[in-house]
């Protein structure tokens, strides 16, 4: 199957640098997703929880915009800057997803090349 690039109107789409949403093979692949005004592209800054829902808030947006639903995650990314915050990132990660429903998930403890971000979240789905 061919790799296609997802257009999702109204949204900042870098052109040159990524995408956000790639379909192969009945995936589809995110890009990290930060702290950040989608349309706009503009840094939204805040603490962790805060970070972490508009992180997931675009998560959520990306996969419905593409077809698909927040059950249909089959792996998460987590990156976030200090360990310090995994309770509190976990806490709001759970109010995205019914019981039974969880994707896998790997947390890894890695800085993001954006200032005053503390939490990158990345999500590959099936396509139904």
């Amino acid at each position: 199957m061919k790799k296609e690039i997802v257009k999702i109107d109204g949204i900042n789409n870098r052109p040159g640098t990524f995408h956000h949403v790639v379909k192969a093979n009945g995936f589809l692949f995110l890009s990290s997703q930060i702290s950040c005004d989608l349309v706009t592209g503009k840094i939204i800054i805040g603490n962790i929880k805060e970070q972490t829902k508009k992180a997931m808030d675009n998560v959520k947006f990306l996969i419905e915009s593409s077809g698909s639903k927040m059950e249909d995650i089959v792996k998460v990314v987590i990156y976030m800057r200090d360990t310090k915050y995994r309770k509190d990132i976990n806490e709001v990660y759970a109010q995205y997803f019914k019981e039974g429903t969880e994707p896998t998930k790997v947390s890894i403890q890695a800085p993001s090349p954006v200032p005053n971000i503390d939490v990158e979240i990345e999500a590959t789905a099936i396509v139904i």
